[in-house]
């Protein structure tokens, strides 16, 4: 059969972390030992106790159908409490809908906010999703780069203010970032804001990674700013500070309009969040903080590692105020490619080939010379990764 594939799925690539992820599970099922660094899973925590027996006692107690579209009032009720603990006032469970996976929930946003040819403004290095999710809502994208100003978007906010325009339609903020891990200081986001009130932008500001910061950084929701109480979008979701990425459970906040015309994306699509996994979210948001804090702290410790060891190889890397990824400059290596993208790329074929350590080329992200590393993964096994690469006269 020859098929005809619609004009959309033509214009995005697969996803470079997925891609980098299967063949790391290709090579494993030969039985090489590969040192994966290329996914944001969090490989040695599992999901609380409290949480998993939370979705157990749900499904004993007959959770397993369907619930309301946008979430169980329960759920609804305790994210609302976290988003006004963040200084998120303005938020009430009419503004809220859960999503399975935050993925999900930007998914329906861009589909509901974009149309063809509408522009969308994003801060490079960017997660590899955001580009996909414009193309498929018929968008385009503008892109400011940080990669000079190491990942930050205070010294880049002449550059922003050149990309917006009245054309443009969103601006996405992710802080703390992934892939750069950087959390963007108040002076930056007020910068955002000036720029989101004079061209009359929405603002998705995805926070995934807010409860994951170091050195007693915080990480301010950009919703609290004045002016941007009724034009930002605020996304958060379970995966990551509660390791629950399999659980597939998230949620954006937005004002009513937004809401009323997301929904019926999301009724036609998904219908909804799993019922027992909804239970589950609201013992992870209300009875979690020490499990929170014990995976934080790690995370923070193995930062501290990686930082100092590759300093030990002569790699200057930036150093992560949040999340848990750390991106390493490949560009003056001695792997050979036509042009920075080529060469990050080529690096990362090499390294899980020949050194078998998956990591995701900057490239994927808006960033070439660059490769992606994620540190949720215990210490040995991140040391041997480094150390791999060094052998391998990758660093």
């Amino acid at each position: 059969m020859d098929t005809d594939f619609a004009a959309r799925v033509g214009r995005i690539e697969p996803s470079a972390t997925v891609a980098i992820s299967n063949k790391a599970s290709e090579l494993e099922a030969e039985g090489v030992d590969v040192v994966d660094l290329s996914v944001g899973d969090i490989v040695d925590f599992d999901t609380p106790e409290n949480v998993k027996q939370a979705g157990k006692d749900a499904m004993d107690a007959g959770h397993t159908g369907y619930t309301p579209s946008n979430g169980i009032p329960a759920l609804k009720d305790a994210i609302v409490e976290k988003l006004h603990d963040d200084g998120l006032s303005q938020y009430g469970t009419e503004n809220i809908v859960v999503t399975p996976g935050g993925k999900q929930g930007l998914f329906e946003v861009f589909q509901t906010l974009i149309d063809d040819g509408d522009e969308v403004a994003l801060v490079d290095p960017a997660w590899v999703s955001y580009e996909a999710m414009v193309k498929l809502s018929d968008g385009s994208l503008t892109r400011v780069d940080t990669a000079q100003y190491d990942f930050q978007l205070e010294p880049a906010l002449d550059d922003l203010a050149e990309a917006v325009s009245d054309d443009t339609e969103i601006l996405v903020v992710n802080s703390p970032g992934n892939p750069h891990g950087a959390v963007y200081s108040d002076e930056a986001l007020e910068g955002v804001r000036d720029i989101a009130v004079e061209h009359d932008v929405t603002v998705i500001s995805d926070e995934i990674y807010k409860e994951i910061t170091y050195d007693g950084v915080e990480a301010t929701s950009i919703g609290t700013l004045e002016g941007m109480e009724d034009r930002t979008i605020t996304l958060n979701g379970f995966s990551k500070a509660y390791a629950m990425t399999g659980w597939r459970l998230g949620y954006y906040a937005a004002p009513e309009s937004v809401v009323d015309q997301a929904g019926k994306i999301h009724g036609h699509s998904v219908t909804c969040a799993v019922n027992f996994v909804q239970h589950a979210g609201v013992e992870a948001l209300e009875n979690t903080d020490e499990a929170v804090e014990e995976m934080r702290s790690a995370f923070e410790d193995r930062r501290d590692m990686l930082v100092d060891l590759f300093a030990e190889y002569g790699k200057d890397v930036p150093t992560p105020d949040g999340a848990f990824y750390i991106m390493l400059p490949v560009a003056d290596t001695r792997v050979e490619g036509d042009g920075e993208e080529a060469q990050d790329v080529a690096w990362a074929e090499e390294a899980i080939e020949e050194a078998h350590v998956a990591t995701v080329p900057g490239s994927a992200f808006g960033t070439p010379g660059w490769v992606r590393l994620a540190y949720a993964n215990d210490e040995d096994r991140l040391r041997e990764g480094v150390e791999r690469l060094a052998e391998h006269d990758l660093l």
